[in-house]
Order: structure tokens, then C-alpha cells, then sequence
């Protein structure tokens, strides 16, 4: 008997595929989004703490009070809204699980969802996975801005969700306030569900503001927000995150949840709980990570690699099309074995695999690893 998915044709993931050579050629790691320093020793302390306080077993289905508020407070401190911590708020198993339970919640066979490339790789196969049809909206470089009159020609009675990313990832592009504007106006009146990836919130630089769907009344109230401590708090690990939503919208996502992972890691929310009482914590984080974004593109300004500085997130695209003409899959596995650099190819998350010799480095490293790779960069 021969059995197939229902992604039969889907390769090996390129973070795999990176990083299994990475380790091979004991390369500088500059591919998968995950730092190499430690966590806040305080928070690693509250979860050893709550594991010896005896919270070792279920959670409660869509998280512990405790953290559901902390989180609504967030949103009132930072944003000035509320989602109601028992109706409209869900911990997850980080923020991969919250888009897979949104779209298998509501995504059916033949209905469009509209995405923005260069993607993050987890929308268009669990779409495919619950029948849908992905609409994919192609980006180009540097700027990678969005034409929402081409969109408004691509929304049909078939469209039931729009998903965006901002930050964005891999491109290191915010949206602005217009943008959330014309994306309120397009979807106003209509049964559109918005699924809003806002992982990188709070690591977005040069004193720009995230523009959350939250800020936007007509937008929040058919929005999904998802959110990422792990992104947060360098515990990338810890698959702990969290999506808030109207409660109608909230209802249908818990009844899918539910039977998806049911709950997630109970210490961790207590610690996590806690240590969200100090908005500190994740406060100065645009200033950490602007910092490195600075350092790393400071070391390779005389490089042969073209870029524009990311406007968020921890990744930085490099152009290298004045170095080689090489697809860039080839030309990032190339660097890794010869030069012992890895990064991640930026075709993988176009359409089609669309090459523009891009490829995306994460700066979410020590001083010295990024001080290391950027020598190996400027010799290419």
C-alpha cells in the first residue's frame, strides 16, 4: 500500500536544509530566526520556580487568567485597546500554532486567502492542508510596497481571509499607517476575516510605530492578532505564544484549539505571567535589536552586498546580484560549504520561487558572531 500526504510535493524545509549544513561545516549560523544568547535569567528562574511550585500539569484550555490578563494589559498600555482576558484572548503553542488553528478554523475548500510575498513559509501549505486556494500578491525589493488597488482586484466573494505580516518576515519591511488604512476600507462590509502576523511587534526601528489591526476600530473587530513570546523574550524554544480576537471570532477559534493541542506549557505561562508585570522587558527591545542591526550593517558597508536597512524584525537582507548571477539556494549553500557562512535563501518565501538574489541573514546574534561573519562577507 502506498499512502501520501496531502502535501505530497513538499520538500525538505530550508531551515532544515540550512541547517543541517550548517552543523556539517561548523558555519557561522546567520539562517534560522533564533539568537544565541540566553534568555533573561529572571524568567528562567520564575519557570524553574513554577515547576517546583508543583504547576506541572494541565493549563487551562485557552491559558492561565493570570497571563490572558497581563496580555490585555499589554494591549491597553501599548495601544491604548482591550481584548477582554476571558473571551478574547488564547495561549498558544507559539504563533505557528495560533495561524494553523486560525486558518483550519475557518478556511474551506475553494475559499481565497490573500497573502503578501515574500512570505513566511507556514501560510500557503496549511491553507492547501484545508483546501483552500492561496492568492499570492508578488513584492518587489527594496521597498516592497503593497499596490491595494491590484488587492482590491484580487478580492472576489471566494476571498475569506487576508493574511499579513508586519514586521514583515523576511523582507524586514513595516506596514504604515496607510497602509492599515487601505486595508480597513478594502475589507470594511465585507465577511473578510483579517489574520494579522505581528510576531516582531515590538523590534521595529528608527523610531517608527507598529501599526497594529488593533488601532484600526473597523479592522480589530475582524482581526486576528498573533504574537510571539518566544520572539520576544530569546526563548524561541519555549513554542509559546498567544492570539487575541473579537469573541465571536475568538469562540470558533477555541473550538478547533481545543482538540489542536488543548493547552500549552503551564510553568511557562506563570513565569511568563510575572514577568509581563515589568513592560520593561519587552519595551527595550527596537533599542537592542536596532543596535545590532546597526553594528552588523556597519561592518559590511564596504562589502560587495547591496542593501537597505531593515525597518524591523531581526533580519537583514543582503542583495548579491553584483557578486554572481547563481540561483540563490545554489549561491547560500555555496557560502555555507566554501565560505562557512549560512543564510537563508529569499526565493523560498516568493512566488514561485521567484529569484532576485536576496538572501536573508538573522543579526539576532552576539557581537562577535556578528563581528566573525561580517569578516567572511567582506572577503566574498
Amino acid at each position: 500500500m502506498q499512502h501520501k500526504s496531502k502535501l505530497p510535493n513538499v520538500a525538505t524545509n530550508i531551515f532544515t536544509v540550512m541547517g543541517t549544513l550548517a552543523n556539517k561545516h561548523n558555519a557561522i549560523n546567520l539562517s534560522q530566526g533564533f539568537p544565541n544568547f540566553k534568555s533573561d535569567q529572571k524568567l528562567i528562574d520564575l519557570v524553574s520556580n513554577a515547576m517546583h511550585s508543583g504547576y506541572n500539569q494541565y493549563a487551562p484550555m485557552a491559558g492561565i487568567l493570570e497571563l490572558r490578563e497581563a496580555i490585555s494589559n499589554k494591549f491597553e498600555l501599548l495601544y491604548n485597546t482591550s481584548y477582554h482576558p476571558e473571551t478574547e484572548i488564547t495561549v498558544t503553542a507559539g504563533a505557528t500554532q495560533a495561524i494553523y488553528t486560525i486558518i483550519s478554523a475557518f478556511v474551506r475548500p475553494n475559499d481565497e486567502v490573500i497573502i503578501f510575498r515574500p512570505a513566511y513559509d507556514c501560510y500557503q501549505p496549511t491553507i492547501k492542508l484545508n483546501g483552500g486556494k492561496t492568492i499570492s500578491i508578488q513584492l518587489e525589493a527594496p521597498n516592497y510596497n503593497i499596490d491595494w488597488e491590484y488587492v482590491k482586484q484580487k478580492i472576489n466573494d471566494k476571498t475569506k481571509m487576508i493574511i499579513i505580516n508586519t514586521p514583515q518576515n523576511p523582507s524586514g519591511t513595516i506596514f504604515s499607517e496607510a497602509d492599515m488604512l487601505q486595508l480597513q476600507k478594502l475589507t470594511q462590509g465585507t465577511n473578510i476575516i483579517v489574520l494579522s502576523d505581528e510576531v516582531y511587534e515590538h523590534i521595529i526601528f528608527d523610531g517608527e510605530k507598529h501599526q497594529s489591526v488593533c488601532l484600526f476600530p473597523d479592522l480589530k473587530s475582524r482581526s486576528f492578532v498573533v504574537a510571539s513570546f518566544g520572539k520576544t523574550f530569546h526563548n524561541t524554544g519555549w513554542k509559546t505564544g498567544y492570539c487575541c480576537a473579537p469573541k465571536e471570532l475568538m469562540e470558533e477559534f477555541k473550538k478547533v484549539h481545543q482538540f489542536n493541542v488543548f493547552c500549552v506549557n503551564h510553568p511557562i505561562q506563570k513565569a511568563l505571567a510575572e514577568y509581563l508585570q515589568e513592560p520593561n522587558h519587552y519595551l527595550g527591545l527596537s533599542q537592542f535589536y536596532q543596535e545590532k542591526r546597526d553594528l552588523f550593517l556597519s561592518l559590511i558597508k564596504d562589502s560587495r552586498f547591496k542593501f537597505s536597512a531593515s525597518k524591523g524584525t531581526y533580519f537583514q537582507g543582503l542583495d548579491y546580484s553584483e557578486i554572481t548571477n547563481e540561483y540563490d539556494v545554489n549561491f547560500a549553500k555555496r557560502l555555507t560549504i566554501e565560505k562557512g557562512i549560512v543564510s537563508i535563501p529569499l526565493s523560498v518565501f516568493n512566488d514561485n520561487n521567484l529569484d532576485k538574489k536576496i538572501l536573508r541573514f538573522c543579526f539576532a546574534k552576539t557581537e562577535d558572531t556578528l563581528k566573525n561573519a561580517a569578516e567572511i562577507l567582506n572577503r566574498i
